[in-house]
């Protein structure tokens, strides 16, 4: 994984005072971009983001006061609040010293300067910046990890030849920075092994960002996904880290891609390709450095074909497909799986409960599962209240009231309303192949007020 130097902006109307800072900054590894002017260094700046600047207090206007160093301080705070300056001066005063620091200077130095001295101030500086950074970026990471609740990755169950075959791919293809498309049914457990694909990377000890793009309007969308600036349209009162500003280092987790507008496509083949993005209401270009993981329940090459998906964003996206098997062609895993939630729910809630009949075994087995692995789990926590006993018997499921007659209505015998709503999105899911577009049509909704439900009944 490749880590961006730390960059410094210097300004100073002195040619030798420059020569010799680019000689010792780049000697220790920093980036430099230099300036005689305020103006020009203003200029740069809006342009793009630095980790220091290193400014002179005086220029050719006036060479003693520190008055235009001082107006500088201010401009660089209006243009970015949060860059540190360290100011320097052939003239030291402790007056001119306190002026700089109410104008926003974070430290001092005078000329000549040690060169141990000023290394040590930088390097003190950048280190504050990048505290702060990270401290910014842990907090809106927390606040979305509790939004969006963090994928667990226990769970994982291969004993199925379909699933094991999977969960060597992932094994093998974690340790490479290569895209991945995962493909499969809604509840088969795309977002889980996403998770496990980046816990098996190079890049586990950094952020994993996951983002239901189904939920995510149009009009959000950019800065959702790129941040803003405070003030960049109404509602903008502070600055917002975007999601891929969050997984910079690490990976970003891009479910249900093909929900992505067209319109918004370009902007996301841009950071891809590039790894370069603009927050909304700044014109920075900024540099990331993510692994991308997508799904999708969709087939991206008939959305291509109808010219609804990028055919160049596909290309981006499906470096390595891989495909989640349904929980019909895992039938070696329902019965563990089954188990594992039953072990998990009972600790949960406090109950006893010694596993399944065989009744229950094989009625589970034979289920055609259209909610795949949500459905189960949602199916044995209900279980484990309805049983009477120590073990889940066939009853207990509530098979009878959630499987199709012959003519393919529903029976809901003794179903309530939520039940009845959850069975129909289930059903149509399966009848429209996981296709949530056209679930969504079908059904009379909005694409939002489709994923509510899906969020609501936890499909």
């Amino acid at each position: 994984m490749k880590r961006m130097k730390h960059s410094i902006l210097i300004a100073d109307d002195d040619a030798s005072i420059i020569t010799a800072l680019k000689l010792l900054l780049k000697g220790e590894g920093y980036e430099v971009v230099a300036t005689s002017s305020p103006q020009e260094l203003l200029l740069i700046l809006k342009r793009r983001d630095f980790s220091l600047a290193l400014v002179d207090l005086n220029y050719q206007k006036d060479t003693t006061s520190g008055n235009e160093g001082l107006e500088l301080i201010a401009d660089i705070k209006t243009v970015d609040q949060s860059l540190p300056v360290v100011v320097m001066t052939g003239y030291s005063s402790v007056d001119i010293a306190v002026a700089a620091m109410k104008c926003g200077a974070s430290d001092f130095i005078q000329k000549p300067w040690g060169n141990d001295r000023l290394l040590s101030i930088l390097q003190a500086q950048i280190k504050l910046k990048d505290m702060a950074l990270r401290g910014e970026k842990l907090s809106q990471q927390n606040a979305l990890l509790r939004k969006e609740k963090a994928v667990a990755l226990d769970g994982i169950i291969a004993q199925s030849p379909a699933m094991a075959q999977v969960m060597k791919q992932i094994t093998k293809l974690a340790k490479s920075d290569m895209n991945i498309l995962l493909t499969g049914e809604n509840g088969c457990g795309k977002s889980m092994l996403a998770d496990q694909l980046h816990q098996c990377s190079n890049r586990a000890d950094n952020a994993f960002i996951a983002v239901n793009m189904g939920a995510i309007s149009e009009n959000l969308f950019e800065s959702e996904m790129f941040g803003h600036d405070k003030g960049a349209f109404t509602d903008a009162k502070e600055q917002r880290i975007g999601r891929f500003e969050l997984a910079d280092d690490g990976s970003i987790f891009l479910d249900e891609i093909a929900n992505i507008p067209l319109s918004q496509q370009a902007k996301l083949l841009r950071v891809l390709e590039e790894q370069q993005f603009e927050r909304v209401g700044s014109s920075k270009t900024q540099q990331v450095d993510v692994r991308l993981i997508s799904a999708t329940n969709a087939c991206l090459e008939e959305l291509v074909a109808q010219g609804e998906f990028r055919q160049d964003l596909l290309y981006r996206l499906n470096t390595v497909e891989i495909r989640i098997p349904s929980l019909r062609e895992r039938i070696a895993d329902i019965v563990p799986l089954a188990n594992f939630f039953l072990a998990k729910y009972a600790k949960k809630y406090g109950l006893s409960n010694q596993g399944f009949d065989e009744d229950a075994k094989a009625a589970l087995q034979a289920y055609h599962w259209p909610g795949n692995i949500r459905e189960l789990s949602h199916m044995v926590e209900r279980a484990i209240f309805l049983s009477s006993d120590n073990v889940i018997k066939l009853n207990d499921l509530g098979l009878t009231g959630e499987t199709e007659r012959n003519d393919g209505t529903l029976i809901f015998d003794d179903a309530c309303l939520e039940d009845i709503e959850k069975q129909v999105i289930i059903q149509r899911l399966a009848r429209f192949d996981g296709d949530a577009h056209d679930t969504a049509t079908s059904l009379g909704l909005s694409r939002s007020a489709y994923y509510r439900r899906l969020e609501k009944h936890g499909i």
